[in-house]
């Protein structure tokens, strides 16, 4: 049953799995406001049995990106435009911008491990939708692409800490400043794809993946998350006690002696 359907969302959870799909495949799951609010919402929808959450597209494209529409006089219907945001003060400017940026905030939390199944385009908002999720199991037939400088702009919507943690400034600088399409074989070459599989092999991986994600005991899997995450951040000594740390309250729970 699905727990929610709008705007081009729909969110259906099966036990511990979680699947959010965009549903709008005629055009090419194009995104809008409308469409961001569906997805925070999503996420603030999970039940608290959901370990790993499978984010999907319809159709030949994962999602080609922001609706141009968002760039025209009359913008979406009960939206203000971009044009009309772009007139307004630096604090409506910077509220507006971080509410759509919680479409792509959630999927790192500690308690899920999300999974993007990516075919076909993912473009601009897509790519960086993509990047938001933990991991991405890939069509062969996949276009990546970060398209927002050659429209005047830059990509906010969280993607350019996680594109750069995966390929490296240099690289995540070339993709983004020229825009160019990376194809499922650089993709996986780089870290952008954890795998890549024909498009007619997607799902049947995906749920290979997340059969596998789910074996371990879920605090296992939330506490190693979490060393991970901010691995990148802590100095080595910190990492080493946090390390520790997480390991002593886990050899507690195992013993039946956490509080």
């Amino acid at each position: 049953m699905a727990l929610l359907d709008k705007d081009g969302v729909r969110l259906t959870v099966d036990d511990s799995v979680a699947t959010v799909t965009l549903t709008n495949p005629a055009k090419r799951n194009a995104q809008s406001p409308a469409l961001w609010r569906a997805l925070a919402e999503a996420g603030r929808s999970l039940p608290g049995t959901v370990r790993v959450v499978v984010l999907r597209g319809e159709g030949k494209s994962f999602s080609a990106g922001l609706d141009r529409q968002a760039f025209t006089p009359e913008g979406f219907e009960g939206e203000p435009s971009f044009l009309d945001l772009a007139r307004g003060s630096d604090e409506l400017l910077d509220s507006t911008i971080a509410e759509y940026q919680e479409a792509f905030t959630w999927w790192r939390r500690n308690d899920i491990v999300s999974i993007a199944a990516v075919q076909g385009h993912a473009i601009g908002a897509g790519f960086q939708l993509a990047l938001a999720c933990d991991l991405r199991v890939v069509a062969d037939d996949v276009q990546f692409a970060m398209r927002e400088t050659s429209l005047g702009l830059v990509p906010d919507l969280a993607g350019t800490q996680p594109l750069t943690s995966l390929v490296g400034y240099a690289r995540a600088l070339e993709i983004c400043a020229t825009g160019r399409f990376v194809h499922a074989e650089e993709a996986e070459r780089v870290g952008l794809a954890n795998l890549v599989v024909p498009a007619d092999e997607l799902d049947a991986a995906v749920q290979d993946l997340t059969t596998a994600l789910l074996a371990p005991p879920r605090d296992a899997v939330i506490e190693t998350k979490a060393l991970l995450r901010d691995a990148g951040s802590r100095p080595y000594d910190a990492q080493r006690s946090a390390e520790r740390a997480a390991q002593a309250r886990r050899l507690r729970d195992l013993a039946g002696l956490s509080d």
